[in-house]
């Protein structure tokens, strides 16, 4: 019994599945019966099998002496109608030579007006070329009707107002062909200009989510280097100096403190129902100083010289500047060797702002780029930044030893958002 109840249990789902299954296989037959009942096939043999009764209507008459051969020559005639737009010159070509066999028999009917609707579909549908093929074979038509139905002083008067019946015909075919091109035009750029709109859309989200994947990596890392670094001096000095241990680690605390604050600062900035956050300035170039103070804290001597006009740079290029000299100082003091000192250089010098960070590495051989220093998470943000400012950045070993951030910021150039 425990083995049989699943297959009681999974014969009503797959029952299920397959009544689901031919009821929407049910449903796509109705709908595709329906679109060929209402597909061009279906109007067109409505419209030859309306026009071939009008005509009929109009022809019959009672003492009429060949009702039959009448009856075929129209039939002839219209019945090709069904297919003029899905092969606008076969219909042609089949009607034009019914025209023919209808003058070899010399059977009058206004039928031949199918003529004209072939002509305008072979306009509407197809080039210039097949139109003035068509065209041409049309007024041959209308010459030998002319000259066999037509009394000798009505033939011109009659050939002229049947070619302009024509002309008539082949002027609008070719007016809606153009028509219907333009709107084919029109909605290929629509479809092409919403695309392109999704484009732009998903980039500007990419370079949004890059933006706060940045400021995010630099307020955290650069905090928690800080935080590691003071953690492991107040370790070391624990039972040396506990004076300096505390010291050590009031400083992680503060500095823990600085991190809640830059994030609930940034992410208010990123919250548009909250305007008083905007109101919180960020850090620029005046800030530098409370970064130095930080890192020599926790325990990387730093020398910082700020020097030209650093009120004149404008509040989103002073946020790179301070966003590049942490993430470099972070990184010096992640990898510098003990005993390191770094300096901070920078140059505010009208239209753009020189930044150059270096740590001497205390003597030792130069580090390999390795994928920890040359390649890692921090270094490609750093050129983002500097690139949304037309800027180069570049980053890598002293020849005495140590390691090197540069980067020229471009004020002139407009913000772009990488």
């Amino acid at each position: 019994m425990g083995l049989s109840e699943p297959a009681v249990y999974r014969a009503p789902v797959a029952a299920g599945r397959g009544a689901r299954g031919l009821a929407r296989a049910w449903r796509a037959g109705r709908a595709g019966a329906r679109r060929r009942l209402t597909g061009p096939w279906a109007v067109d043999a409505a419209f030859a099998l309306g026009l071939f009764m009008v005509f009929w209507a109009v022809s019959w008459r009672p003492v009429h002496d060949q009702p039959v051969r009448l009856l075929l020559v129209q039939a002839a005639l219209v019945a090709p109608l069904a297919a003029r737009r899905r092969a606008p010159e076969v219909a042609f070509g089949c009607v034009a030579a019914a025209a023919f066999a209808q003058w070899a028999m010399d059977v009058r009917t206004p039928a031949d007006a199918a003529l004209l609707v072939a002509l305008y579909t072979v306009a509407a549908y197809r080039d210039r070329r097949l139109t003035l093929a068509a065209f041409l074979v049309l007024e041959a038509g209308i010459a030998l009707a002319t000259v066999r139905w037509s009394l000798h002083e009505r033939g011109i008067a009659t050939f002229v107002s049947l070619s302009g019946m024509a002309v008539a015909a082949a002027v609008i075919g070719t007016s809606m062909r153009g028509r219907r091109q333009q709107m084919a035009f029109l909605e290929d750029r629509a479809v092409r200009l919403e695309r392109e709109r999704d484009q732009q859309a998903q980039l500007a989200v990419a370079g949004e989510r890059a933006r706060i994947a940045r400021e995010m990596h630099d307020i955290v890392t650069h905090n928690l280097s800080v935080m590691v670094a003071l953690a492991d001096g107040a370790a070391f000095a624990q039972q040396r100096s506990p004076e300096r241990a505390a010291v050590a680690m009031r400083q992680v605390s503060v500095t823990g403190r600085q991190a809640i604050t830059d994030m609930r600062r940034f992410l208010g900035v990123l919250r548009a129902d909250e305007p008083d956050a905007l109101r919180h300035p960020m850090p620029g170039i005046s800030q530098l100083n409370a970064l130095a103070e930080q890192v020599r804290a926790a325990g990387l001597p730093t020398r910082l010289d700020v020097s030209g006009e650093a009120a004149a740079v404008p509040a989103a290029a002073q946020l790179t500047v301070y966003r590049l000299v942490q993430e470099a100082l972070t990184n010096t003091l992640k990898h510098a060797p003990a005993g390191a000192r770094a300096e901070v250089r920078v140059d505010c010098a009208g239209d753009a702002v020189r930044i150059t960070v270096a740590d001497d590495g205390a003597g030792t051989v130069p580090p390999e780029p390795g994928p920890d220093r040359a390649a890692g998470h921090g270094l490609p943000g750093m050129r983002e930044r500097a690139a949304a400012y037309a800027g180069r950045l570049t980053a890598g070993p002293l020849p005495g030893g140590g390691w090197q951030v540069a980067a020229l910021l471009d004020l002139t150039a407009p913000e772009e958002t990488p």
